[in-house]
């Protein structure tokens, strides 16, 4: 079975522009890394500050080296967690 990760960020007031930009320059290469299955990036057609990001992974091994990927270190980390005002990640299993 699949690991499947649900991230939901919530931008600061004024950062939703570049969050987004972020959020678009990370599913290329996270979309190409050899455990990911899924990267499914979405913004909240109400909330604008507010995006979901479904991923899905061969399992935890390969969620953990997304993490640790340069382009996660570079444009999460060392970039986007200071324009969030939240940040929630939870791990889903799947139902059927």
């Amino acid at each position: 079975m699949s690991y499947i990760v649900q991230a939901v960020w919530t931008a600061r007031d004024g950062e939703e522009a570049a969050v987004a930009d972020i959020v678009r320059r990370m599913t290329p290469p996270s979309r190409e890394e050899p455990g990911n299955l899924g990267y499914q990036p979405h913004v909240d057609s109400e909330d604008p500050r507010r995006f979901v990001i479904i991923e899905e992974y061969v399992d935890a091994a390969a969620f953990e080296a997304h993490r640790a990927s340069p382009h996660f270190q570079e444009l999460v980390v060392g970039d986007c967690l200071a324009r969030l005002a939240s940040r929630e990640v939870t791990v889903l299993d799947r139902l059927a």
